[in-house]
């Protein structure tokens, strides 16, 4: 689903005083983070994974880290204020010198955007959602081809499932609910990396 060009100079007039964060939603698989890495090189965007930040976080020693883990494995969501205190903390640290933001796998569910708005809401902008739409059949050959170099506890056939399984349950309806808002830019993933950057640099025009 796209916007007309009116809407997306409506859009893209917000204030410069906040930060604009971009959420990021797709099935695992879908190509989110290799785009937002993209994105990021290319354009001044900053990249803040929710995966990547909880994995940051479990892997450093601290209290939450082995509950951090054990959700991940069991291919559940991860207490929502985790992650969005992660977040809050690291758009913090890097605004203004960074001033565009991208949310990788945020928010997975409805707990998720609610604590967003509780904890981060009007203190910064989002334009829009960019969903990354892809059938299961191409991301679970795509995770279980990373698997084996990722090093990830978390990719295998097994996790897959519950983590597809989570998905289609908790963020699909996030997907919709921020398309009746007219705030969802959908991307066909299924292509190469390069066609799917090209119909993300479209999405992302007046804003790149």
């Amino acid at each position: 689903m796209g916007c007309t060009n009116s809407k997306r100079a409506e859009i893209t007039a917000g204030s410069s005083e906040k930060a604009q964060i971009f959420f990021v939603l797709g099935g695992p698989g879908s190509g989110k983070g290799t785009q937002c890495a993209k994105l990021a090189k290319d354009h001044g965007f900053l990249h803040l994974s929710a995966g990547d930040l909880l994995r940051a976080e479990r892997d450093s020693g601290s209290e939450m880290a082995a509950k951090i883990n054990q959700y991940m494995v069991e291919g559940k969501l991860v207490p929502g204020e985790i992650p969005v205190q992660l977040m809050k903390k690291a758009i913090d640290t890097n605004f203004p010198k960074s001033k565009k933001f991208l949310i990788d796998g945020f928010p997975r569910g409805q707990e998720n955007l609610d604590l967003w708005t509780k904890i981060v809401g009007d203190s910064v902008d989002v334009p829009f959602v960019l969903f990354f739409d892809a059938n299961e059949d191409t991301m679970m050959e795509r995770i279980l081809e990373r698997a084996k170099t990722s090093g990830r506890s978390d990719d295998n056939a097994e996790s897959l499932k519950k983590r597809f399984a989570t998905f289609h349950a908790e963020s699909v309806p996030i997907v919709e609910f921020f398309d009746k808002k007219g705030k969802l830019r959908r991307v066909d993933a299924l292509a190469s990396i390069d066609e799917v950057y090209t119909k993300v640099l479209d999405a992302f025009k007046g804003f790149v």
